[in-house]
């Protein structure tokens, strides 16, 4: 074909045919290190996506180096995106991950253009950056270099305990540009984490990632979330994971709890029907008009949390009050939610503290 001059390594013999319907595509391959999964490698066209003007998030542009995840949380808001590619939102959501080779040299030549303003760009607002194709492809050093050479302020939100590799690497862009680290968990179970979140790290693996990246002198907010009713919202369970979030020195928590997009909506409900059929009745009436729980469920929330939140000093204002932001400006899936203290790049760069370079981590 035209483009197998293109080709990474045309002779590797897990090379699969491809997806037609996926743009730029150059191979779809396979490999040992990552049983069960699918990398289908596309040579993109742009690496920063425009945010809608009208959108309520507090940054102008992301990258998605990745679609699809790997983490496979049942729950993920993000599950319908993958629809777009002609792939369904459950298993193929999971397994099949479009890696974008050549964003760094895409995203250069971006940020070099004149008319770039250095507004502050978001990476894991739809799928996680430091998923487990970052372990082979190692697309993020490089956004993260282009990004702090360009003089670009810039946030991160991931899962993936790999983010440690680069823990130096942001510390030392933190002295040239503003950068916002955030973390999300909010499953303590085992069992349950296990079930919802199988390709995701432990919750004390990522509490020791926000140990590492606070422990660096950057600041780490901690997005708990998302709060599954009946399932992770009793007042025991959100006072371990605060009292645990609070230990690892988080600057600030957002409590969000479920919502259910199209595509999540239908995969985390036939798993809750499977699982925990007795709570089906509950969550059909806090979803039956829409993605969100009702004011009531959320104000309920809100007043389970607050207390616990005061008692570990993390009540201070969100990250984007704490920046003279309007506070109501809502998370990624979320516009009623805020984002917390740290999450987002502050106006002045952070100075971080000297540490010896870390062990790169295994991946999970």
């Amino acid at each position: 074909m035209r483009w197998d001059a293109q080709r990474l390594d045309l002779d590797e013999p897990t090379t699969l045919p491809g997806l037609p319907d996926v743009r730029g595509l150059l191979r779809s391959v396979q490999v040992p290190e990552f049983p069960g999964l699918t990398f289908h490698e596309v040579r993109a066209k742009s690496a920063l996506n425009a945010v809608p003007k009208d959108s309520a998030m507090p940054f102008g542009h992301t990258i998605n180096p990745y679609r699809g995840c790997s983490h496979a949380c049942v729950y993920c808001f993000a599950r319908g995106t993958h629809e777009w590619l002609e792939l369904d939102s459950g298993a193929d959501f999971d397994q099949q991950i479009v890696v974008k080779t050549n964003l760094v040299d895409v995203l250069r030549r971006e940020l070099a253009r004149p008319s770039w303003k250095r507004e502050h760009v978001a990476l894991g607002t739809n799928t996680d950056p430091y998923q487990r194709a970052e372990g082979r492809y190692r697309l993020m050093p490089g956004v993260v270099d282009a990004l702090a050479r360009s003089g670009t302020p810039f946030s991160i939100l991931t899962k993936g305990t790999l983010a440690r590799r680069d823990v130096p690497l942001l510390a030392a862009a933190s002295r040239d540009v503003p950068i916002g680290m955030g973390v999300s968990l909010a499953i303590w179970d085992d069992g349950l984490h296990t079930a919802l979140e199988p390709g995701v790290p432990t919750p004390r693996a990522r509490l020791d990632l926000v140990r590492a990246i606070t422990d660096a002198g950057l600041p780490c907010g901690v997005f708990l979330a998302p709060v599954l009713p009946g399932l992770t919202d009793s007042r025991e369970h959100l006072a371990t994971a605060i009292g645990a979030i609070a230990a690892a020195g988080a600057t600030g928590v957002t409590v969000v709890p479920l919502h259910l997009r199209p595509g999540a909506r239908e995969w985390f409900t036939s798993w809750l029907a499977r699982e925990h059929p007795g709570l089906v009745g509950r969550y059909r009436q806090l979803y039956g008009r829409g993605a969100y729980v009702p004011a009531e469920y959320r104000g309920w929330l809100a007043g389970r949390v607050a207390p616990l939140l005061a008692e570990h000093g993390l009540d201070r204002a969100g990250g984007g009050a704490a920046r003279g932001i309007d506070g109501s400006l809502g998370l990624p899936g979320d516009s009623a939610a805020s984002f917390p203290a740290g999450s987002l790049p502050d106006r002045t760069p952070t100075t971080p503290v000297a540490r010896e370079e870390p062990e790169q981590l295994s991946l999970c």
